[in-house]
């Protein structure tokens, strides 16, 4: 048997059975050994910034890693935008990157760079593999680090020649590692502040947003009288009619600061401390509210659903004590076409079970407060902030969950960081509906420039301008396999929305917004 070959049993033997790939020259004998693996899944992305964004999306659905395949330092450097984006999301990622042959590095020939190097920038854990019997050991060694817990990026380095080399060792099986169990001294310092009646906010995060961790800070949240908020931009959050209802932080500092104002305790389950995205002149980086003791319930690495359950039993919680979501979706809109009402008829029509890639920038706030009450949904954040995310991430979340409707919600300028994956989406058949929204500017860059009271750049706002030349969305989508139209009313969008909506397969709605 070959490294290659070995390598790639011992990701699937450890559950990694997609690999979002863009392979070079070095990689040759990894995509060969395919055949020998047919558990392994590979899929072709035409950037290496769609198959790091697509393994984001799968492992934010399954819960598993799914690996990227890229082609030395420059391929790696190419997938680092959506990388910091699965850091920040916990995300479990197993990149393999291939190199040159080990005794070819010290000709410095084109390619060579310092891979370790750029890697640490977003991995937990690095390794490069020292030869075809070392393979196996180091490809699970990277599994274990990706699936943490919390889930972390992992990434492995393969020369070429212990790909091709033979080994005789056995193939590993990596099974994940359960999270720490809950510190019992911390469960009864919250349960204290939170009893004591002072005004507290429970602020939860990452794993505590999904099933029964969600339910259980509500129900503790409400027991104590306590203001329940999740971080203001998560991994995954459940949402929707029949779901816990979590109000989200704000993202502006100043939203924050009158949000926590006067809270005597803020307990994080899963969450970090409140920061400013960017600092402001005049206003505070650090959010937290002067006089305010924070408490923290359990990190990220810790069973965040087992403390928040012990804390909803030791405040004496009722079972049925969560908040939940009644089903009161926004009436469908008429008329002109803003983000407004845009959102409306997302609300109205977002369907059962659906998977939301949010990357709207600006729009996202109006389609947040437009879906609460929709039909129960899950909705997947920008958590890093760096754009180029929304598309990709949709990918591998419609090949993680074939069975449910993918929408992603894209503006304008952030679609084409990353347009690339609209041909993955035809060649997979991805059941994804990618709604461009179009104001033909950097709108989010406007409200900045607003905010700095910077409105007098009249040649820097030429920065901002999406609008000379247009790009036309539908053109694009069509020129990569995927059907698409335009909506410029809100009629339009409507009938626009049903159709692709009902439609088995990838489709591209561009959405004409005015103001």
């Amino acid at each position: 048997m070959l490294g290659a070959e070995a390598l790639l049993r011992t990701l699937a033997s450890s559950g990694v059975t997609t690999c979002f790939a863009n392979p070079g020259t070095s990689e040759m004998h990894l995509v060969a050994a395919l055949d020998a693996v047919p558990s392994m899944r590979p899929v072709l992305t035409l950037a290496e910034g769609v198959a790091s964004g697509a393994a984001d999306g799968w492992a934010r659905v399954t819960g598993r890693p799914a690996a990227t395949l890229l082609h030395l330092g420059p391929g790696l450097s190419n997938a680092l935008s959506n990388l910091h984006n699965a850091k920040r999301a916990q995300s479990p990622v197993v990149n393999i990157v291939g190199d040159h042959a080990s005794y070819h590095r010290a000709s410095d020939a084109p390619l060579t760079s310092d891979i370790a190097g750029l890697a640490f920038t977003v991995s937990a854990w690095v390794g490069c593999v020292a030869g075809a019997d070392d393979m196996s050991r180091a490809a699970g060694a990277a599994v274990r680090a990706a699936m943490g817990p919390p889930g972390a990026i992992a990434t492995l380095i393969v020369p070429a020649d212990a790909a091709w080399g033979a080994t005789t060792q056995p193939v590993e099986s990596v099974a994940p590692s359960a999270p720490r169990a809950p510190n019992a001294h911390r469960v009864e310092a919250v349960r204290r502040a939170l009893a004591s009646g002072a005004s507290a906010v429970l602020l939860i995060g990452g794993a505590a947003m999904r099933g029964s961790a969600v339910r259980d800070a509500s129900r503790a949240a409400n027991a104590a009288k306590a203001r329940l908020f999740s971080t203001t931009f998560t991994a995954v959050a459940e949402r929707g009619a029949g779901r816990v209802l979590v109000n989200r932080l704000p993202y502006f500092p100043e939203q924050v600061v009158e949000a926590l104002a006067g809270t005597r305790y803020l307990v994080l389950a899963g969450a970090s401390v409140p920061v400013a995205f960017f600092a402001y002149p005049g206003l505070p980086g650090a959010l937290v509210p002067e006089g305010c003791e924070v408490l923290t319930l359990a990190e990220p690495e810790e069973d965040v659903a087992a403390a928040l359950g012990a804390l909803a039993a030791a405040l004496g919680a009722p079972e049925n004590g969560a908040t939940m979501t009644p089903h009161a979706p926004p009436p469908l809109p008429t008329g002109r076409l803003d983000p407004s009402s845009f959102a409306q008829a997302l609300g109205a029509l977002l369907p059962e079970g659906a998977i939301v890639s949010d990357e709207a920038v600006t729009t996202r706030f109006p389609a947040l407060a437009a879906t609460v009450g929709s039909a129960s949904h899950d909705w997947l954040c920008l958590t890093g902030g760096s754009l180029g995310l929304g598309m990709p991430m949709a990918l591998g979340a419609a090949l993680a969950a074939p069975g449910r409707p993918v929408i992603t919600l894209e503006a304008d300028g952030s679609a084409m960081y990353a347009p690339q994956a609209l041909w993955s989406f035809a060649r997979e058949g991805a059941n994804v509906t990618t709604l461009v929204l179009k104001n033909r500017r950097y709108r989010i860059l406007e409200v900045e420039l607003e905010r700095l009271q910077l409105t007098d750049a009249r040649r820097g706002r030429e920065l901002l301008n999406l609008s000379a030349p247009e790009v036309d969305f539908v053109a694009l989508a069509r020129s990569m396999g995927v059907p698409g139209v335009r909506a410029t009313t809100a009629e339009e969008v409507v009938v626009a929305m049903r159709r692709a909506f009902s439609e088995n397969g990838p489709s591209v709605v561009e959405v004409v917004l005015e103001g």
